[in-house]
């Protein structure tokens, strides 16, 4: 982190909103549960890992998609979580 990144704005457009809400609503469709229960997971796991990393909550992206299980169980749903670390806390 430079000098002149603690005067840099960070903005989030309203379209990066809407495409976030959109992805969580198309990831608890997948999922078989609520929007607001994917709410809820995801800011568990912001509410965790905040705890040790700081993270760039506005580039966090997590899915629920079907893959095929192990020993031919058939289609299962998997939580992808892509979460960008800023920083690791120490201590």
């Amino acid at each position: 982190m430079s000098f002149l990144d603690i005067f840099k704005k960070k903005t989030v457009s309203s379209s990066n909103i809407a495409k976030g809400r959109l992805q969580l609503a198309l990831a608890s469709d997948r999922a078989g549960c609520s929007p607001e229960i994917m709410e809820k997971i995801k800011n568990d796991i912001i509410s965790v890992i905040s705890k040790y990393i700081e993270i760039d909550v506005a580039g966090l992206d997590i899915k629920i998609q079907q893959t095929e299980g192990e020993n031919g169980e058939g289609l299962v749903p998997v939580l992808y979580a892509n979460i960008p670390v800023k920083e690791i806390r120490r201590g």
